[in-house]
C-alpha cells in the first residue's frame, strides 16, 4: 500500500473519531429538570460524563433556614452532605446512536441508585432514563431541557 493511501486512511479515521467526540461532548452544560425544581451541570472528566446539582428552586429546609442535605443517603456519614454541588450523575459513556448509557443516577429524594441512560433528544432536550439495574423496564424517564440564562 502506498504512503499516500496510508495516510488518507489515517486521516479519515481520525476525521471520524473527532466528529464522534464532538457528538459524545454535545451534552455538556446545565439543564433543568423535568419539573423545574433543579438545574444538572454535566461535564466530562475523562471520557466519562458526570452531572452535579448547580441549582435548587428550594435550596434552604423550610424549617431551619439551613442548606439541605443529603438525608436519605444510605451511608450514614454523607448524610450531611449538602444537595446543592452533590453528584447525582456517575459514568456515563457516549456509545453512539444519540445516547449514553453504563452511568449510575442517585435520587437524594430516596436515597437509592439506579442504573441510567441518557438519549439525545435535540439540541436542547435530553431524555434521562433511570432503572433497576438488570431490569430495565422497571425504571422512569425525565426530560429534560437544556438551561439558557
Amino acid at each position: 500500500m502506498s504512503r499516500l493511501a496510508l495516510l488518507c486512511i489515517l486521516f479519515i479515521g481520525l476525521a471520524h473519531s473527532a466528529v464522534a467526540q464532538n457528538d459524545a461532548d454535545r451534552i455538556l452544560g446545565i439543564w433543568v429538570t423535568g419539573k423545574g425544581n433543579a438545574r444538572v451541570k454535566i461535564e466530562k472528566i475523562g471520557n466519562r460524563y458526570f452531572g452535579k446539582t448547580v441549582w435548587l428552586e428550594e435550596p434552604n429546609d423550610s424549617e431551619t433556614g439551613k442548606p439541605k442535605t443529603d438525608t436519605e443517603n444510605p451511608d450514614p456519614s454523607l448524610r450531611n452532605m449538602p444537595r446543592l454541588g452533590l453528584r447525582i450523575m456517575k459514568d456515563f459513556e457516549f456509545s453512539g446512536d444519540n445516547k449514553w448509557k453504563e452511568g449510575t443516577v442517585y435520587d437524594p429524594e430516596n436515597g437509592k441508585t439506579y442504573c441510567g441512560a441518557i438519549t439525545w433528544r435535540d439540541n436542547n432536550t435530553i431524555e434521562l432514563r433511570g432503572h433497576i439495574c438488570g431490569l430495565s423496564f422497571l425504571g422512569r424517564s425525565d426530560t429534560w431541557k437544556r438551561y439558557t440564562p
